[in-house]
């Protein structure tokens, strides 16, 4: 083989090496975790058993955004009605999509007319940090599921 044969060859398996690098490269720059954000409204009662309904809003670092209904559940010893605006920071997601479904929570609150709420919900390896501020008369603790679903265009 002579020297430009070998040369040239070589050339080639470099160039194409690095183009069979680049696909991978996307690949894996698709997979990077996002970062999203939630804005939400929550309006619930508890007797024994705790329900709250509300609305809220995501956007994530990529550009995703949906509109979302958020409904809580569960037991445990409270009283109380509320009212609950906040926002929250979600992590370990690929994808606006990552985020929907039912997380579990498990907070303490406790307050009359004005009162803060500060709780991490977890859903697999995916957090929500929330945080909020509302009005009405609580007391408390209670271990809930939280779920997140996006609202369909009409």
């Amino acid at each position: 083989m002579s020297k430009r044969t070998f040369g040239l060859t070589a050339a080639m398996l470099l160039c194409a090496g690095a183009m069979t690098g680049l696909p991978a490269m996307s690949a894996q720059a698709a997979k990077a975790p996002v970062k999203c954000h939630l804005t939400y409204s929550l309006k619930g009662w508890s007797a024994i058993y705790q329900h709250a309904e509300g609305r809220g809003d995501i956007t994530c670092d990529n550009g995703e955004t949906s509109a979302v209904s958020i409904s809580m559940h569960g037991g445990g010893l409270t009283a109380g009605k509320f009212h609950v605006a906040g926002k929250g920071d979600i992590s370990n997601v690929y994808s606006i999509k990552d985020v929907y479904g039912s997380y579990a929570q498990a907070g303490a609150s406790a307050g009359v007319v004005r009162s803060g709420t500060a709780q991490v919900l977890t859903k697999g390896t995916t957090s929500i940090a929330l945080s909020g501020s509302g009005e009405g008369v609580n007391l408390g603790v209670a271990v809930d599921k939280f779920d997140i679903e996006p609202i369909k265009a009409q």
